[in-house]
This record gives C-alpha cells, structure tokens and sequence, in this order.
C-alpha cells in the first residue's frame, strides 16, 4: 500500500526528467552539429536588430509599432541569400521544405517534403535512421515512420506526387526525435522542391510551397559569436547560433532589446512562485494523509492480531515504551521496504515503458535520467508514511493493560473531546479563508489553502460524525444495525477508514465538479460552424469543374436529407484564377460605413482615446462584431444563394426568405449598413493593392439590402441572389453545397466518401458539423473509478479490522444458533456503511474548494476584462463566464453503486461460518 504510491510517484519523476532536454540537447536537435544557422530575414538587404535566444526581429530602422504597408508582390522579392553572411572557411548545408499532395493506396495524404543532405556529419542528430540507407541520388527519398504509417507506404515503395511526374523511391525510414508523429519526406538538395514548384505554377497558375526559402546549416572553425551574429544581421540574415544560445550576452549588449523597450529574460512573480510551490506541496500533503489513513487500519489490523505477543512482553517487564517501539519500528522497517521496492519498480517500470511513454509524449528523452537526492526525497517519503501510518495504532496498542492483551478482552473506548474541537475550528477556518480568497482575491493558493485546511478539518471531525451517524440504526434490520453499531462504538478503526474515503472522494468530487464546470463553459464558448449534422463541402478546383463528382460522392454514401448549392462573387476578367494576385486581376472588399466604424480601428494606439471612451468601446455596437469561421471560406462572407440556404442552416427568419424571395439582399451585420445599402469597395488590380491596408484604390457599388434580425449566423454576413450579384456587376461561380442528413454519418460512411473523393483527386473542402465534443466524460468516469477503488480498498481494510476485532462476537452470535448468513451480511453492511458514510461526506467537502476555485478564476477573468476594457481592447473580449456545474451523474454513482458495491464484494469473500481454532494453553 505504501510502495504503490512511491512506484507511481519515482516513475513519473524519472519520466519527467528524462523527458527535458538539456539546452545542448535541444540545440542539436534543431541543428545538428552544425555551429549556426542562417535564415533569410525576409526584408532584403535591409538591417535587422535580433533577440539572441528566441529568434525574434526587427528592422533596424523601424519606429516602435510602425510596420508599415507591405506589397502582395513585393514579399518573395524581398528574400536575402543568408550564405552573404558565411564566414571565410565556412562548411554549409542547405535545409528546404515545401507542401505537397502525394498519392498514397487509399488517395492523398498532404505533407512536408524536406531537402536536406541527411548523411552529412552537419546533421548529425537532427534525425535518426531507422532502417534502410539515406539518398544517394536525386530519385531517392527517405521517410519518417509516421509517413509510412499514416500513407500505408513502406522501404521501397514510389512516392508519386498529385500533378508532378517524377517518381521517387523511399530507400529508408527515420525520424525526428523531438516530434516523433511529423509526417514527412526528405531528398537531396535541388532534387524536388524547384522542380515540383515550376510544375504547380504551371498546372495553377501559383504556388509557394509553403515552407519559404532555404536556410543553411552552418560549421564554422572555432564558435558563431555574437559580434558575428550581428554582422549577419547587418545584411539582413538571421542567426540561430549555438555558443550565443548557450551563453547569451548580457541585455544591455543586445540592441533588440534596447529598440523594442524589453528584457531579455522573464521574471517569474511572486504569486507564480507561491502557485507553483504550494500546488505540489499540497498534493504531496494530502497524498501523505490518504497514504496514512488507509495504512493506519491496516497497522492496526496487525497490531490488534499481536496484542497477545505484545501482552507477552509487557508481562516480561517492557513498559508502554517498548511496545510503542516494537509497533513503531514495524512502521519504519515497512517504510524502509516500501521505499527501497517502490523507487527500484519504479526506475524499472519507466525504462520499460520508455519507448510507450515516448511515444505519448510525442518526443524522444534526452536519456534516462536520474536525480538522487530527489529519489531520495521519494523514499523518505515512504518511511515517513511508514511511521505516521504506525504512530496511532502503536500509542492505542501501549495503552492496552497486560491483562486484557493476554486474554483477548476488549476495554471501554472511549473518543477524544480535543481532536473534534481542533476538527470544527479548521473547518471554520478553512472555510471561512477560501470562501474570502474567492470573494475578496483573485489567488487560487488562498482558495486552495483554505479547501485543504477545511479538508483537514472534516478529517478530524470525522470519529464525531459517525457517531452522529449512529443515530440512524434504531429505523435499520438486525444486520445492518449491529454493523453500524459496532462502527459507532469501534470507532478508532472506523473513523480512519471513513476519514480514508472521504479524503479520496471530496478530491474526485472537487475535480470532477471543476471539470464539468469547465466542459460547460467550453460547450458555451463553441461556435458552430453548421447545425449539427450539415455537411458543407467547397471546390478547391477553378469554376467549380469537380463539384458534380463532389455531390455525388456524398449522396452515395451519407443520409442526405436536402441539398443546397451556393456560389460565390467574382470580380474581374474570366482569364483570372480565383485568388489570383495577378496583373489586371480584380478583386473586392466589403467596406464599412465611416461612421460605423469603431473608434478603436481609427488609431493605432487605442489608449490615446479618453478612458471615458475606451470603455464606452466594450458596450458600443460598432465594436461588438467577433468573427465566426463559415463552414465555406468566402470573400468577406459573401455567399450567393437564396432562401434555402437559410433553411440550410436553420436559420428561421421570415422576413429576410421573403426578401431573398425577391430578389433582394439579405445582411446579417449592420455595421456594414448605410442608409439601406452596402458598398462593395472594387480592386480593379489586386497586384497593386497592398495587405493590411483598409482603403482600396477604386470605384464603389452599391447594393440595396434587407437587415436581418440575427447576427452573423455561422459566419454569414451576407446572402446574396444571383440576380443581385449580376445586375451589381459580379460574376458567380460554383462555390459548393450544404447537406442536411437525418442523421449523423457514421465514421465508417466518411471514410467511405473520402476514399472516393481521394480516386479522383479532389481538392474539395470540406466540413462535418458535429458540435460540441465533450472530453469530460473519459475524465470524469476515470475520477469514478478511481474513488471507487479506493473506498473499497479503505472500507475492505475497516472491515478486516473489524472481523478481527469482533470474531468473539461473532462466535457468540454462532452459538446461539443464528444463521451463516447473517456473518456474511453482517460483514458486506459493515463494509458498505463504512463506504456510504465516506462517500457521503466527501461529496459534501468536495464541492467547496470547487466553488472557491471557480470564483478565483471568474474574478481573475474580470480583472482581465476590465483591464482590457480600459486599454480600450474591450470590444475583442466577451464579458467573463464562469459557470459552476454540479456533476450529479458523477455524485450519484458515488453515492450509490460504489457503496452497493463495496457492500456486495464483502460480503462474498467473506466466510459464512467461523473458523476453529485452538483454546489457548493455560
């Protein structure tokens, strides 16, 4: 019982250590043995200023806060050779990566396809082989093990590529220890990426692989050092390097830090220090007292079935010393084998599980790691719960006379007046300390504090309340009378194990109410993308040419109920792509009124607006708009359809289907509204617009509209007729469909429609409304089982006890002629009242540290709100929602079948007749 927590406890120690990477461990595995490595900027040749230990920068010449207008066409241009920055005898490697779509048996799978010279000495320790060998040519590729598992490939097979018609062959497996489930590719150098590029410019018309341009792994002789650094950053090139990472300079010699106005190092605060200091401890503090609550009886089992052996030395002369010594060094020789058992299976069960845990944690360790002294610290852990476990049934077994220890006779016990005394002033003191930490403070230590304390409390009230419990037995039959009977006046081996239970119960109650409440403020901050059970689907393909294949395929193999086709607006020349940048490419955008607009998006600095004003923001219906992702991606949520795709997506609004009835457009955000009508801002030449720049160069057009009465539903802000959008001047083209189904499609029937949409190579998008997805309910049900093998492990050991203590009770009660099966019942209603009395007090204490919690984190969400709202950010942030949920599925298989249970598995191990023994000699 000891050494099962000391095993649990040294094995996740060892895990966690071993699963934290030294910083040179890091280091090599981001770059290998290479010294440096070098990235473009991203702003030419223009000088930077650098963070030396996360990467981050700035143009040299950059105001604070002033980014300025960047052009669409002007950003790949705006790439800068890092190797301008290699010293003179400088060894490199090139590393690339680029988005691919490569065909697999069952379709297309998306991954990175990396180009890197994996073999040489530079890369050492950036990936690991598996199997096989790395490429030799430029038609080899070797793969990452989640690759092959995920595409079915495997050593030797094609790699083929959608569009491409290179074949590639896998010639080895690796992978990447620090992110074991990245499904990748790697070739040589020049072997893929610029070759694959030039083939989807021109099946599309654009493509920019994603991953950016080339760095360089570099080796340097002697170290990268921080005047170099800057010198690379000089010429507008980023560098990672290894000797800075490792010993970064000093803040005032770094220049970043001086032009962007912060350190280099965090501080932790005070209140994180005490969170992270008192969360540990009191865990380890009321792991060491359920430990003891459950050993204690367990001591007193074998100390009540020794009372002869230690009557026998009390009559040799030992005084009440000795027998607290014999009863004590029981507790510490078990603690001292429970330490040295518990840390060796411990040790043992991590480095056999390693490769397990690895895999779920998704990386691989450093090594495995072992700290003594805090293994140390485990094991004096165990002999500590040793002794205390042993404290109380050696005190009771000394004060026990000679007399009645050698002849088996039971004394009057009698219950302490101090410890409930002790027991009802932490209570109110606990309670009275959460109950201000969550009304007055924001602190989760004091709330915590307070519940342990108030936990503690209820603890030592525990012999009290069950002689209150007592009370109960005049309205109960014989058997469960004389059982809680027996526990009322026996309540030195009852109270622990009550106390045992409820210890473990009011901590599943406490987290499982924290988790549900949680679960419901999740499920209240989801935003659906559908009603539950549509299915939306998009073309990925110019005009909408695959959608006919698209729906098939979806009717084929879900319960559609309805279809609904909509489309999209176009601006500009039919010879355009959709999304194209291009030369005499157009675009649009949908404007806001300019008084309409919220004051806050009218300046770059929000708090140079009057306090008065930038809280005025947070109830202003101008600044109110939050966006919610469409279930199909469209420009500015213009969707053109007509009433059914209201019906669709349940929208029930009579008015705007009479209006899309029409002919009329249909608005579901005002603030684009100006006097009836919305304006459509028109980019005549999306090459010369620039990004993140709200003013567009070109004529307006205005549509009337119909305000809707509902506020952005799904991500809709406006519906769209046919007829409207040509007579406005747009083009349409098939965007795709939503499909109501009268019932949820089976996973087996989504993954028989991707296997079709994956033959014919769609690039369709698609999405599943499932709504909210509750991940308490594993939680929860694994905090049942948890507390439930505990109260009957405790009330399994209370009746032990009892059966020890009672068997001459119980043989009177045979003698007299009463039934074998009242022994049996007598024993499962011990075990089960024992359980019951447990559960029910621990469901009470449970709730409030709960609650107190819950109040902390509603008042730490408001102290962030208005915090917000004062830096006049009030509009971005919904106002704090906190809900307390009562988990009562969770209570009520707690209060009910965990004590029928106990009830039921004690009274069949039990024997239905007493067993014969021998008559003690003299």
């Amino acid at each position: 019982m000891i050494a099962l927590p000391i095993v649990g406890v040294s094995a996740a120690d060892i895990s966690i250590r071993s699963s934290e990477l030294t910083k040179p461990q890091q280091i090599t595995r981001e770059m290998g043995a290479a010294d440096a490595r070098l990235t473009s900027g991203g702003m030419g040749h223009r000088a930077l200023l650098q963070s030396p230990v996360d990467g981050a920068s700035m143009p040299a010449d950059q105001k604070s806060g002033d980014d300025g207008p960047v052009s669409a066409a002007g950003i790949a241009a705006d790439q800068v050779d890092p190797r301008v920055a290699l010293p003179p005898g400088a060894h490199w490697i090139s590393d690339q990566s680029a988005y691919a779509r490569v065909r697999t048996p069952s379709g297309l799978l998306d991954t990175w396809v990396r180009e890197m010279k994996a073999d040489d000495p530079i890369a050492v320790g950036m990936l690991t082989l598996d199997r096989g060998r790395f490429p030799r040519s430029g038609n080899e590729m070797i793969a990452t093990r989640a690759f092959l598992k995920s595409s079915g490939l495997h050593v030797g097979s094609l790699v083929r590529t959608r569009g491409f018609d290179r074949t590639y062959r896998i010639v080895g497996a690796y992978e990447l220890p620090d992110a074991l489930d990245t499904e990748q590719l790697t070739a040589l150098p020049g072997s893929f990426i610029a070759a694959y590029a030039t083939a989807m410019k021109a099946a599309r018309g654009s493509y920019d692989g994603g991953g950016g341009p080339p760095s360089y792994l570099v080796s340097v002789p002697g170290v990268f050092s921080w005047p170099m650094v800057e010198h690379a950053n000089s010429l507008g090139v980023i560098v990672d390097s290894r000797a800075v990472l490792l010993h970064p300079p000093a803040d005032e010699d770094v220049p970043f830090y001086r032009a962007a106005g912060r350190t280099g190092g965090g501080v932790q605060s005070s209140t994180s220090k005490a969170t992270a200091l008192a969360v540990p401890a009191t865990v380890g503090g009321l792991a060491i007292l359920e430990v003891c609550l459950l050993a204690g009886p367990a001591f007193a089992v074998g100390a009540r079935r020794s009372r002869r052996q230690l009557g026998l030395i009390g009559a040799n002369g030992g005084d009440r010393r000795h027998i607290r010594a014999v009863v004590l060094s029981g507790g510490l020789v078990i603690g001292v084998v429970a330490a040295v058992v518990g840390t060796v299976l411990g040790l043992v069960l991590t480095a056999l599980l390693r490769g397990v845990l690895e895999d779920y944690v998704g990386k691989r360790f450093g090594g495995l790691t072992v700290r003594p002294l805090e293994l140390l610290a485990i094991a004096g852990l165990a002999v500590l719960t040793g002794l205390l476990a042993a404290v109380v049934p050696a005190v009771n077994a000394s004060r026990q006379s000679v007399l009645s220890s050698l002849t088996g006779r039971r004394g009057v016990r009698r219950a302490g007046r101090l410890m409930p005394v002790i027991g009802l002033a932490a209570v109110c003191l606990g309670a009275g300390l959460a109950v201000v930490g969550a009304a007055r403070s924001d602190s989760v230590v004091v709330v915590g504090a307070g519940s342990a304390l108030a936990e503690l409390g209820v603890v030592a009230l525990t012999p009290l309340l069950v002689g209150a419990f007592g009370r109960l037995g005049r309205w109960l039959p014989t058997a469960p009378r004389l059982a809680l009977r027996d526990a009322v006046r026996n309540r030195g081996r009852t109270a622990p194990a009550v106390a045992a239970v409820l210890a473990a119960v009011a901590g599943t109650v406490a987290v499982a109410t924290f988790a549900a409440s949680q679960d419901r403020q999740d499920r209240d901050a989801y935003q659906a993308r559908a009603p539950r059970g549509v299915y939306a689907v998009s073309s990925g393909s110019e005009q909408g040419r695959e959608l006919g294949a698209v729906r098939a395929a979806v009717e084929k193999h879900f319960p559609v109920s309805g279809r609904v086709d909509v489309s999209r607006l176009v601006y500009g020349p039919k010879t355009c792509d959709l999304h194209s940048d291009g030369a005499g490419c157009g675009g649009f955008q949908l404007r806001v009124p300019p008084a309409n607009v919220c004051p806050a998006e009218r300046t770059t600095d929000p708090s140079q607006l009057s306090l008065a004003v930038r809280r005025s923001l947070a109830s202003d219906w101008r600044c109110a708009g939050s966006y919610v992702q469409p279930a199909m991606d469209t420009e500015d949520g213009v969707t053109v359809g007509g009433p059914a795709v209201l019906h669709a997506l349940g929208i029930r609004d009579g008015a705007a289907e009479r209006a899309l009835a029409r002919g009329e457009t249909v608005l579901f955000d005002r603030r684009y509204v100006d006097h009836g009508t919305i304006a459509f801002g028109l980019i005549p030449d999306m090459s010369k617009a620039t990004l993140g720049d709200d003013t567009v160069a070109g004529p307006l057009t205005r549509v009337p509209v119909h305000v809707a009465a509902e506020k952005v539903p799904y991500g809709l802000v406006v519906v769209m007729p046919e007829k409207a959008a040509v007579a406005a001047g747009f083009r349409t083209v098939p965007l795709g469909s939503y499909f109501t189904t009268s019932r949820m499609p089976s996973g087996a029937q989504q993954q028989a429609l991707a296997a079709d949409l994956a033959q014919f190579g769609s690039d369709a998008q698609a999405h599943l409304e499932k709504g909210y997805e509750s991940k308490a309910s594993l939680v929860l049900l694994a905090l049942s089982i948890f507390a439930g093998l505990v109260t009957v492990g405790a009330a399994g050991i209370a009746t032990g006890l009892a059966q020890a203590d009672a068997e001459p009770d119980l043989k009177t009660l045979a003698a007299i002629g009463a039934a074998p099966g009242v022994r049996r019942r007598l024993s499962g209603f011990q075990c089960g009242l024992i359980a019951a009395m447990g559960v029910l007090l621990g469901s009470v204490a449970g709730v409030l540290p709960a609650v107190g919690l819950r109040r902390a984190q509603l008042r730490q969400d408001w102290k962030a709100y208005h915090s917000a709202v004062d830096g006049g950010w009030g509009a971005a942030e919904r106002a704090p929602h906190v809900p307390v949920v009562v988990p009562w599925p969770t209570l009520a298989l707690l209060l009910v079948a965990v004590p029928l249970g106990a009830m039921l598995l004690a009274a069949a191990v039990t024997r239905s007749r007493p067993q014969v023994t021998r008559r003690a000699e003299g």
